[in-house]
């Protein structure tokens, strides 16, 4: 079969990347081509473009990159129709995947959503589309199959892929060695993995470290963007280890995090941590307006209470922090 697949992020991109080699155990001339990263492209897939063409945070940031967006959308539209798949897969990035489904549809393609919208969070009308453009949705947050369900969506919960992720992951036994770290405590920051998240968590987090003399900070560096986001912590002798998030947070104590997938990550490890989330001030503003939900970071969403302190916006400071 020949499976086309959308990811927009970074966390996407490694669902997906284990979805080609769980297809390919059972159909090993599978075909894959889309839009993605480099796990994805590791795993046997054949990139069109790479998800960092369209990677964006914030309402104001979607709208200044629109025609990028855009070009890119018509891009993969041209090139679904060549590859004529027997599937399309979209994997989260909810904005732009419903209209790639709109498009699959109209052109008679099978469309399944892995990860679909959070729309039971803001815009609930929303749901109408995805039973209009998708044929089958594969949930993994429990609480999403039947809120889908109510909508008359064929939609089945699945689990999330993050068990199995972490279940299957083996620590480097030199971790320390291998990144020149000392035997001191480790407070994690993660800071995010795409540009704009590292310019506006990076700064203030670092903000803190000068109070804990007693641990050692390290950051989780992604390498898929600029390095030079990370010279501010480089520049304070704060060590920046990339791709290493799980052996990160299975040495770390405590950890500040970037609200995002990473949040519930570090909660399987067991880590205690803060959620911290900032964007430009008006595309807080229209989140405020829209979202519905009382918490932003999975870990307290799937627990429906607060289980970790989450700092949004001008709360993210380093005094509330420590």
């Amino acid at each position: 079969m020949r499976y086309y697949i959308i990811s927009g992020e970074r966390s996407g991109d490694m669902h997906a990347a284990n979805l080609i080699k769980a297809i390919h155990k059972s159909d090993p001339a599978a075909q894959f081509r889309g839009m993605a990263g480099d796990y994805c492209q590791a795993a046997g897939m054949d990139l069109t473009t790479h998800y960092e063409e369209v990677a964006m945070m914030g309402f104001l940031e979607v709208v200044f990159g629109f025609r990028k967006v855009i070009k890119n959308l018509r891009l993969l539209q041209r090139d679904l129709l060549a590859f004529n798949p027997d599937v399309l897969i979209l994997v989260d990035f909810g904005g732009f995947n419903m209209k790639m489904a709109a498009f699959a549809k109209k052109k008679g393609i099978p469309v399944h959503y892995y990860i679909p919208p959070k729309v039971w969070a803001w815009n609930q009308s929303r749901v109408y589309k995805i039973r209009a453009f998708t044929d089958k949705v594969y949930c993994i947050l429990p609480f999403e199959e039947p809120f889908f369900k109510k909508f008359s969506i064929d939609a089945t919960y699945v689990g999330n892929p993050l068990m199995d992720e972490i279940q299957n992951f083996q620590p480097h036994p030199f971790f320390h060695q291998k990144n020149e770290l000392s035997y001191k405590p480790i407070i994690a920051l993660l800071p995010g993995s795409r540009k704009q998240e590292v310019e506006n968590m990076l700064l203030v987090m670092l903000d803190v470290v000068a109070m804990f003399p007693n641990a050692q900070f390290v950051v989780a560096g992604v390498s898929n963007i600029d390095q030079e986001l990370y010279k501010p912590a480089e520049q304070k002798g704060i060590k920046v280890v990339f791709n290493q998030t799980y052996d990160l947070l299975h040495h770390a104590i405590a950890a500040v995090v970037t609200s995002g997938t990473a949040t519930l990550e570090t909660a399987l490890f067991r880590v205690p941590q803060v959620v911290v989330y900032k964007t430009s001030y008006l595309s807080y503003l229209i989140g405020k307006r829209l979202v519905k939900i009382k918490y932003i970071s999975l870990v307290n969403l799937i627990a429906d209470r607060e289980v970790v302190k989450e700092l949004i916006q001008d709360a993210f400071n380093a005094k509330s922090i420590i």
